[in-house]
């Protein structure tokens, strides 16, 4: 990046006069202070960040908004709207080109950057990837507050509601870092249902996310209901407790929750195979237009088959399951008697969102030998859905469910 360029995008020092001035206050009139056209989405952001002094135009007065923002512009604007402590002794890097080396060590001793993760040098001028912006983000979270810092921890090895889960393109060490970007609403996935980790960023991105940024930075993990159910899922496979609900206590006396039967092979009768639950997720919906929770959007759109079935009294709950068959064509037959256990004999779902995020739904049951769905001696891994009731209802067979495997029950209630 040239001297010119670089003092023009990002100048290393803020100067209220020059950088500040006139665009607050073009800002404050909700008039535009730059002569290209902003996209509606994230125009007020521009025009707060701009106002800030932690993003600037060119020297044509032009923001730019689609052009894609470089590692060095990030961690600059990064570390001058964190308040977080400057941790002196980290090193940071020693010899990064051009302009950018303090404000970068900034971003480092400030926690957003590990120098680790660049073995081969930062490479300023290089395109920032979404991969890198979440976990810049989160990292500087987590720096700031042990809380977010276990919140990384607790999501190593949750279900992430992007298409990339399932389709390919989000690595394992990817999870914990989008889980705390998506969880907080930092960051989010597109209409298609992917995160784009690769995608480069632009600069109008950048400012929306800013923003974002600098108003949570000083809130606690909790305040967040998507990251706390992605947490619970990481650590249990279900979110039950996060939505509102109690475990029952187990016939040894013991908290009967998920992770006592999670990924428990269960013998299926006349040895047609075993069987092992693997997720247990509620969607919060009221109505297909008003889904509030990302798993929710990760089963449910306009097109959902059991739409009748949400309501203000029930939720639907989307269980994972996966089938060893010792049976070369499993057909609904063997497949419903196999077990007496209703979590165990669900059905399948139609919904838009099985081919976005790339979901495997048990088909209809007329489907299952047709399809050749189930093959012996390969483990097949599916989705079901049922209902559940929202709020307390007065009959203990209906409030909440009680799945036993293996001796173990995983059961949770409303209380009255």
């Amino acid at each position: 990046m040239s001297k010119k360029l670089a003092v023009a995008l990002f100048a290393s020092v803020v100067t209220l006069s020059g950088a500040f001035g006139v665009t607050a206050r073009a800002a404050a009139e909700g008039t535009a202070a730059f002569k290209d056209s902003l996209p509606a989405w994230a125009k007020s952001d521009i025009e707060y960040v701009a106002a800030k002094g932690y993003m600037k135009g060119d020297t044509n007065s032009k923001f730019n908004p689609n052009a894609t923002i470089s590692r060095a512009e990030f961690a600059a604007i990064l570390a001058r709207a964190s308040n977080n402590t400057e941790d002196k002794g980290e090193t940071g890097f020693s010899s990064i080109p051009g302009w950018s080396q303090n404000e970068v060590n900034t971003a480092v001793s400030k926690g957003f950057i590990l120098p680790s993760d660049y073995p081969n040098g930062f490479n300023p001028d290089t395109p920032l990837t979404r991969r890198e912006l979440a976990k810049w983000v989160s990292s500087g979270l987590a720096a700031k507050d042990e809380d977010f810092k276990k919140a990384l921890s607790d999501t190593a090895d949750t279900l992430v509601p992007v298409a990339e889960y399932y389709k390919g393109g989000l690595n394992k060490e990817d999870y914990p870092y989008v889980s705390v970007a998506m969880g907080t609403h930092l960051m989010t996935g597109y209409p298609d249902g992917r995160f784009a980790p690769n995608q480069t960023t632009t600069r109008a991105e950048a400012a929306v996310i800013l923003r974002r940024f600098e108003s949570i930075q000083d809130k606690k993990p909790d305040a967040f209901q998507d990251l706390k159910e992605f947490r619970e899922v990481g650590l249990t496979g279900t979110n039950v407790i996060s939505m509102g609900y109690k475990y029952g206590v187990d016939l040894d006396g013991i908290e009967a929750n998920f992770s006592r039967i999670r990924n428990q092979p269960y013998k299926l009768r006349s040895n047609v195979g075993s069987i092992r639950l693997n997720h247990f997720i509620i969607a919060n919906a009221n109505d297909l237009g008003n889904i509030k929770n990302l798993y929710g959007k990760m089963f449910l759109d306009q097109n959902y088959e059991y739409r009748s079935h949400i309501n203000e009294k029930n939720y639907q709950v989307f269980v994972e399951a996966s089938l060893n068959s010792n049976v070369a064509n499993m057909d609904a037959d063997t497949y419903l008697n196999a077990s007496s256990k209703e979590y165990l004999q669900l059905p399948g779902f139609k919904s838009g969102t099985i081919s976005k995020y790339g979901l495997t739904v048990l088909p209809d049951y007329g489907m299952i030998s047709k399809e050749h769905f189930f093959k012996k001696g390969i483990e097949k891994t599916y989705w079901t859905v049922s209902t559940i009731n929202k709020f307390y209802v007065d009959e203990i067979v209906d409030n909440g469910a009680n799945i036993g495997i293996n001796g173990k029950t995983f059961s949770f209630y409303i209380p009255k």
